[in-house]
């Protein structure tokens, strides 16, 4: 009796460990690049086209539904990467200015949804088109 509860034990520590959840702690990663488009005040007017270097890039970790888990900021060429991160299902996103002015704060966020599905995988995300 005492080994079949040791057993068992054993089995349901090793599922605990072994089951792990989007987050830090593994070894893929999430890459992308940030593109700016600077337009007039009307929105009218392209005025200029560049990386969009220190812009906020925001991880959500799974299906959680507000805030956010972790974020850098892109370098001087616009490239952004999480880092050291499990198999699953992420959020990026950041902010631009709303060109269409439907949001009253000016702002909108720009999202897009990431599969891991490998340990070492390097998942490159589409270029993110934001108005500066």
């Amino acid at each position: 009796m005492k080994n079949c509860t040791l057993f068992t034990l054993f089995c349901l520590v090793i599922l605990f460990f072994s089951c792990t959840k989007e987050g830090q702690g593994g070894n893929a990663s999430i890459r992308g690049y940030i593109h700016a488009s600077k337009l007039s005040s009307t929105f009218t007017q392209l005025l200029d086209q560049y990386p969009a270097k220190d812009q906020e890039v925001f991880i959500i970790y799974g299906d959680r539904t507000w805030g956010y888990d972790d974020r850098v900021n892109t370098d001087f060429q616009g490239r952004f990467s999480f880092d050291l991160l499990y198999p699953g299902n992420y959020r990026i996103f950041t902010y631009s200015r709303d060109s269409s002015r439907m949001d009253l704060s000016g702002t909108i966020a720009v999202v897009r949804d990431v599969e891991i599905g490998g340990r070492k995988e390097v998942v490159t995300v589409d270029t993110i088109h934001i108005v500066d």
